[in-house]
């Protein structure tokens, strides 16, 4: 399976966000998705979730030669800022999502091993959302993405502010979810990038181009990112 990028363009007025992006992602990977802050990595996951409409071009899943229209079911959205029901617990949301989406779960679980596989602590399952930590609530955005098994997900900075030992978790609990989908794993932060994901893309001027590990012990080459990587007030 690819997840195919064809043409696809964004702008706001005057202001071009996206610039005939044209990319093809593999079933199987992490890709990082580098881009300064500004840079459209938000506004291009916008788009691929229907979020925002697209200016031009289009995007499909393809299985050989056959291309496939991109379903809500598709893609799961894990933002930077967790967004859960802070009137639910932990144990009653994994329970009402596993209820409205019981016809399309592949092998189900109880909701401890779901929480346990994501290492939800057993004395906050049963609290409310509101009192779980931001590290607590990406985790339990994560989990109903990981249930919801989509064959594309999109991951909007979700390591930024969460302390080394919630971050290196996340890193374990994304590296699980590889087999048979697609990982898109947005971040300005080239670090991060290197250590988790398999490939390595930049959002640099509207465009995707492919960053080759080996390239990075090029200075030269390695400067070029870090410039693209700066902040938009310094650009």
């Amino acid at each position: 399976m690819e997840f195919v990028i064809s043409h696809l363009s964004k702008s706001y007025g005057r202001h071009q966000v996206l610039s005939d992006v044209d990319f093809t992602f593999e079933e199987g990977k992490i890709y990082g998705l580098l881009g300064r802050n500004g840079a459209g990595k938000t506004t291009l996951f916008n788009c691929l979730n229907n979020d925002t409409e697209i200016n031009s071009g289009k995007f499909f899943f393809k299985e050989g030669e056959k291309e496939e229209e991109v379903q809500a079911d598709d893609i799961g959205y894990v933002l930077s800022t967790p967004t859960v029901p802070d009137f639910l617990t932990g144990r009653e949301f994994i329970r009402f999502f596993i209820d409205i989406h019981s016809d399309k779960i592949k092998d189900p679980k109880t909701i401890d091993e779901y929480m346990d596989h994501v290492r939800i602590p057993e004395d906050t399952r049963d609290r409310l959302m509101k009192d779980y930590s931001h590290g607590t609530k990406n985790k339990m955005q994560m989990l109903i993405n990981m249930i919801a098994a989509p064959r594309l997900m999109l991951l909007d900075e979700p390591l930024t502010s969460l302390d080394v030992v919630v971050a290196e978790e996340m890193k374990d609990i994304l590296r699980s979810q590889k087999d048979g989908r697609i990982l898109i794993f947005s971040t300005h932060l080239l670090d991060i990038a290197l250590d988790l994901c398999d490939e390595i893309v930049l959002l640099n001027h509207g465009k995707l181009e492919v960053v080759d590990k080996n390239d990075l012990d090029n200075e030269n080459f390695k400067t070029k990112i870090i410039e693209a990587l700066k902040d938009a007030d310094n650009s």
